[in-house]
């Protein structure tokens, strides 16, 4: 067996020193530039950096948003899972794929149980982290459009191959008002989602880490 790093601390503090180091975030604000560390962390690619897309107020948004006791809403349980409770203290999060109601919403609406479960979000104010399933971002939108709350902030990294890259495409050339973060093309995924709703924790905590 080859010697391997044992001590958390250090592989914490070496793990986002290499982050800083290789990855390109000269381009960011220090508020962004904490956030895109973060996801760029949990998915151990350096060169998304360069892919990251965001509105200008979508860190501040976000921030005051927490600080002011929003919820968050989830497109899946394990973004749900990846928020460290501890960063976001008193933040109700919510996640309303397993709702019962959704189901036959998602039958009336012929859509998926993703986009249904949409229906069921209160988007006013709250932060919106979406980290599967491109149709619970088309329907979103399809809801902003529609005249829904718009909401403080809108985390977007749903991935696959299938509508992944066009519902970021979309967001990103019509964000409906609506501060946003999203990472172009198919890569996503729910940790990134996570990651990026707990750096956000930490910088409404005042933290820097």
């Amino acid at each position: 067996m080859r010697p391997y790093e044992r001590d958390s601390a250090a592989i914490y503090a070496a793990s986002f020193a290499t982050v800083r180091k290789e990855a390109s975030l000269s381009r960011f604000p220090r508020d962004m530039a904490e956030i895109a560390v973060r996801v760029i962390h949990a998915c151990g690619m350096v060169e998304i950096a360069d892919r990251l897309d965001h509105s200008d107020d979508v860190a501040v948004s976000a921030i005051a948003a927490l600080r002011r006791g929003a919820p968050v809403y989830a497109d899946c349980e394990m973004v749900a899972a990846g928020v460290t409770r501890r960063l976001l203290p008193g933040t109700d999060i919510r996640c309303t794929l397993n709702d019962p109601r959704v189901p036959d919403l998602a039958r009336d609406l012929g859509t998926t149980r993703s986009a249904a479960a949409v229906d069921l979000w209160d988007t006013g104010g709250a932060i919106v982290a979406i980290g599967n399933a491109p149709t619970a971002l088309f329907r979103l939108l399809e809801r902003l459009d529609e005249g829904a709350p718009k909401p403080a902030a809108i985390l977007a990294f749903p991935v696959g191959f299938v509508g992944a890259a066009e519902s970021k495409a979309e967001l990103g050339l019509n964000p409906r008002a609506t501060p946003y973060l999203t990472l172009r093309g198919r890569r996503g995924g729910s940790a990134m989602a996570s990651a990026a709703v707990n750096a956000i924790g930490i910088l409404a905590g005042g933290g820097m880490q």
